[in-house]
């Protein structure tokens, strides 16, 4: 790839734009970068697949019934996606509390938002969206998502598929040790977008821990809070191989659809390479963590 910008899995691009993530795709491939495509697409794998020539992955989340996510893995294999994101954070749904206001309805049949396109026909649901209780995304997960998820089923997954599997949710060295362990070939470090747990940190303050606990054995990469090419910077030096990038996207769509999320894969990019040679970086490789300071490295340089 000409940069380590990835873009990250974001759910029901039609809310967007009405091509919804086959615009996505078709921005990811014209600036030659992978995009993660969300189990929560509004389109069909099959649409993203057949509408450009691109790298993609596929997220995966693990379901009470093994046999969707099952499905969902071999229609991606076939198709090409050359890996599966296992989102790892998501035992249960956080609680959004903007979704309850607004009676956010997100499932796979008769709802407000477009419809999960990837579940139709996989599943049977409980759907009426005047049901009592705010969000139908909560009523949603609780029906189909698995609380009992463990290390165990990324063993399982690994015993389905041949494709490398990445964890997206780490944000400890003790999870990321247990990641390698367990044969993950990435880790991701990512508190969801900050939805999941309140008071979860940052992941650029946790990035580093997880790097080091790592040690080189895969691959680590970082989302969450990425705005400006001077982000992934920082990112960089402190460890990720690759940052993913997932509401600046969302908001390019919605300005201008395909060619707005390509004009914010392209600034991001451009304002990358101009942080880089400001800070005397010919290349991705020249930087190193000697171009960052942390709170931490303040503080040592204090006592």
């Amino acid at each position: 790839m000409p940069s380590p910008i990835i873009v990250a899995p974001t759910g029901q691009h039609k809310l967007a734009t009405p091509e919804g993530e086959v615009a996505t795709a078709r921005a990811a491939a014209a600036c030659n970068t992978i995009m993660v495509l969300s189990f929560s697409s509004s389109c069909r794998i099959e649409e993203v697949a057949s509408s450009c020539d691109a790298i993609r992955f596929y997220q995966l989340y693990v379901y009470k019934r093994r046999d969707v996510s099952a499905t969902l893995v071999r229609r991606a294999e076939s198709l090409g996606f050359k890996a599966i994101v296992l989102t790892v954070d998501t035992p249960v749904l956080g609680r959004r509390e903007a979704d309850i206001r607004n009676k956010y309805a997100g499932s796979p049949r008769r709802m407000i938002a477009p419809r999960l396109a990837n579940l139709e026909g996989l599943m049977s649901f409980d759907d009426d969206i005047d049901a009592e209780g705010g969000s139908k995304l909560e009523h949603f997960a609780s029906q189909t998502l698995d609380p009992s998820l463990s290390w165990k089923d990324v063993e399982w997954l690994k015993s389905i598929t041949t494709l490398p599997i990445l964890l997206k949710g780490i944000v400890t060295a003790e999870d990321a040790r247990k990641a390698v362990e367990a044969g993950a070939a990435g880790v991701i470090v990512s508190n969801h977008g900050a939805r999941q747990l309140d008071y979860a940190p940052p992941t650029i303050s946790v990035l580093e821990e997880v790097v080091k606990a790592v040690g080189g054995a895969v691959p680590v990469l970082v989302d969450g809070g990425v705005r400006r090419g001077s982000d992934v910077l920082k990112a960089l030096a402190l460890g990720a191989r690759a940052v993913m990038v997932g509401r600046p996207v969302f908001y390019g769509l919605a300005a201008r659809g395909e060619a707005g999320a390509r004009h914010v894969i392209e600034m991001l990019n451009k304002e990358l390479e101009l942080a880089m040679a400001l800070c005397g970086c010919p290349s991705v490789g020249d930087i190193t963590r000697a171009h960052v300071q942390t709170q931490g490295d303040r503080i040592r340089a204090l006592l």
